[in-house]
C-alpha cells in the first residue's frame, strides 16, 4: 500500500474539529485513507442499498448505532444526513466524532455549507502524486506516467491502465454521471467528453465545444459544471493584477487525472503517448494537477492560475503566496532551449520580477539553477515547491 502524504494532516485535524470532511474523485483512495487513519472507526458505505435505505429512513437509528465515530463513505448520498450530524456533534462538544467523504463537490459542500459550517475540517485528495509513487515502486518513464495515470487501483494492483481506464469511464462518467445531468443521447455525451479531452490545456471555448458537439451552449456549461464538480475536469482561471477581471475571463480546460485524458484520447502505449500531437497539452496537464495536489496534500487550496493576454503571451502557471508570485513555463522537450524562457521574460516585463525567480519545469531528468531560473524535471516538481518554500515563498 502507497502511503499517502496528507494521512497526518488527515490525523490532525480529526484532534481539532469534530467532522472532517474528505473530497475527491471516485477511486482516489478516499476510503482506503480513511481506514488506514483511522483503524479503530467504524464504517458505513452509504453506495450500499441496505446501508443507505437504513441511513435515510431512520437517521436517528443509523448514527445512534456508532456511537463510538464513524466513517461516512459517500455522504451526498443521503444528503440529509448530515443536518442529524449537525445535532450530535453540537450535543456531544466532542472532536473527531465523523470522518466523511464524498465525490461530488457541489453536492457535498453544498450539504456541508448548509449544516456543519465551522464544525468540519475540509479536505481533497486527488489521485497519487508523482513523489508518492516514485517513494513506493521503481521510477517509470515519463510516457507511461502519461498514459498510466495516477488512480490508485491501478499502481496498486498492476491494472492495464486502458482496461481499467476504460472501465472507469464506463462506470462513473457515462453511467453515474449520465444520469445526475439526464442525458438521454450517450454519443453525444461521449462525445462530449472526447472533444473535451482533445481541448486539454486549451482556452475553454463554450460555443465552439457546442457547436462540435451538436448540443446548445447552456448544455455544454451544465455538463462542464457536472464534470467539474464531479473532479472530472479541471477549469483553471487567468491571473490578474484586477481580482474583478479574473472572474470574468475565460479559464483553460484540464483533467484531474491525466491517463484518463490520455485514454479519452485513444492513447493505448508508450509509443502512442510519444508521438501524439497532444503529448505537450499531456505534460502540461500533468505539472498543473502535480502542483494542485501539493497543495492539497498540505490541507491548503488550490493557488494556481496562468497567464495569458491578448497578443497570446503566455506562462502557463502562477503560484501565489500572499502577494507574492512565481511563475512557471512547462515545456515537454527533453533539451533546454532558449525559448522556453519567453513567456517568462515577457511576464516579468509586465508584471515586476519575483524575487523568487521564476521556474521551468521540462522533460528532462536534470535540475538546474541557471540566473532567476529554477529548472526541475517534472518528476522533481515536490523538490523545487521546498525549495521555494525555504526560500520564503511558503507555496
Amino acid at each position: 500500500m502507497i502511503n499517502r502524504k496528507i494521512e497526518p494532516i488527515f490525523q490532525d485535524l480529526a484532534s481539532q474539529y469534530p467532522v472532517v470532511t474528505l473530497t475527491g474523485p471516485r477511486q482516489s483512495g478516499k476510503t482506503t485513507l480513511c481506514q488506514k487513519a483511522f483503524p479503530n472507526m467504524d464504517y458505513a458505505n452509504l453506495e450500499s442499498p441496505d446501508v443507505r435505505e437504513y441511513a435515510a429512513t431512520d437517521p436517528r437509528g443509523f448514527l445512534s448505532s456508532y456511537a463510538g465515530g464513524v466513517i461516512i463513505d459517500e455522504i451526498q448520498r443521503v444528503p440529509q444526513l448530515v443536518s442529524y450530524i449537525q445535532v450530535i456533534v453540537d450535543e456531544r462538544k466532542k472532536q473527531g466524532q465523523f470522518i466523511l467523504t464524498g465525490s461530488q463537490q457541489f453536492e457535498v459542500m453544498n450539504t456541508i455549507n448548509q449544516s456543519l459550517a465551522g464544525r468540519t475540517a475540509l479536505l481533497k485528495l486527488l489521485p497519487f502524486s508523482v513523489s508518492e509513487i516514485q517513494k513506493a515502486t521503481l521510477s517509470e518513464s515519463l510516457d507511461m506516467m502519461l498514459l498510466k495515470g495516477f488512480y490508485p487501483r491501478i499502481h496498486d494492483q498492476g491494472l492495464n491502465p486502458t482496461q481499467a481506464m476504460g472501465d472507469y469511464y464506463e462506470t462513473y462518467i457515462e453511467r453515474d454521471l449520465r444520469q445526475l445531468m439526464s442525458v438521454r443521447d450517450l454519443s453525444l455525451f461521449q462525445k462530449f467528453v472526447r472533444l473535451c479531452a482533445g481541448r486539454i490545456g486549451q482556452i475553454l471555448n463554450m460555443q465552439s465545444l457546442a457547436n462540435d458537439t451538436g448540443i446548445s451552449h447552456t448544455t455544454v456549461q451544465q455538463w462542464i459544471s457536472i464534470l467539474e464538480a464531479s473532479y472530472i475536469v479541471v477549469l483553471l482561471k487567468p491571473w490578474y493584477r484586477n481580482i474583478s477581471k479574473r472572474l470574468i475571463k475565460s479559464p483553460k480546460l484540464y483533467f484531474y487525472d491525466v491517463g484518463l485524458a490520455a485514454y479519452l484520447l485513444g492513447m493505448e502505449n508508450e509509443t502512442h503517448v510519444s508521438r501524439h500531437p497532444l503529448r505537450g497539452n499531456l505534460f502540461e496537464n500533468l505539472a498543473l494537477v502535480e502542483a494542485m495536489k501539493y497543495r492539497f496534500n498540505s490541507g491548503r487550496k488550490n493557488v494556481v492560475t496562468f497567464y495569458r493576454d491578448s497578443r497570446g503571451n503566455e506562462v502557463d502557471m502562477i503560484l501565489e503566496s500572499g502577494q507574492e508570485i512565481f511563475p512557471i513555463e512547462v515545456k515537454a522537450g527533453e533539451t533546454i532551449v532558449d525559448d522556453y524562457f519567453r513567456g517568462l521574460k515577457h511576464f516579468s516585463r509586465v508584471s515586476g520580477e519575483s524575487p523568487y525567480g521564476c521556474g521551468l519545469i521540462y522533460g528532462g531528468k536534470d535540475v538546474q539553477q541557471r540566473s532567476n531560473y529554477l529548472i526541475y524535471p517534472a518528476t522533481a516538481m515536490e523538490e523545487m515547491f521546498e525549495k521555494l518554500n525555504h526560500a520564503g515563498f511558503n507555496y
